[in-house]
């Protein structure tokens, strides 16, 4: 039998892979919308969405910088965020399936990539100093931490 704190990371584990598991599937759904939505199409829904409240506060920073945004949002750009979000989650989705199912090359291949995607939130947030990608960054590091004591325990059982 598991001690209790062995069974505690192994469900914060498990918690864990899904929530990366339901966002790379949502990163997967939002590269795909990009794929097929043209940048026109984008800029409408997000004038429609924006439209109220900068005629309410001409000035509002978010609504003005969103508008802003699509309105010089190129195809290029769209076309780049595009494979990024799929070919992230994509990744992601793959690695999700090998740790739930419990395959050994899952946990050094899973180590490894969000060691990278979080290289490159933290590069990423130099720039733009989004509030999001900290808190994406911090969970990464936490599933990672799970990712290894849950793969120390895998190896141990193996070996005993």
């Amino acid at each position: 039998m598991k001690p209790v704190a062995e069974r505690r990371i192994h469900q914060l584990f498990e918690i864990g892979v899904w929530l990366k598991g339901a966002h790379a599937l949502i990163e997967c759904i939002g590269g795909i919308l990009l794929y097929v939505v043209s940048t026109d199409t984008i800029a409408s829904w997000v004038n429609a969405l924006t439209q109220e409240e900068l005629i309410e506060d001409p000035n509002d920073l978010i609504a003005g910088y969103l508008s802003q945004t699509a309105s010089h949002f190129s195809v290029a750009s769209k076309e780049f965020y595009a494979f990024y979000l799929l070919s992230h989650g994509l990744i992601k989705l793959l690695l999700v399936v090998g740790l739930l199912r419990g395959k050994l090359w899952s946990y050094p291949a899973s180590l490894a990539a969000l060691g990278a995607f979080m290289v490159y939130q933290v590069y990423r947030y130099s720039y733009t100093h989004s509030l999001g990608l900290l808190v994406l960054t911090v969970f990464d590091a936490i599933v990672m931490w799970l990712i290894w004591q849950e793969w120390k325990t895998v190896r141990r059982h193996m070996a005993g």
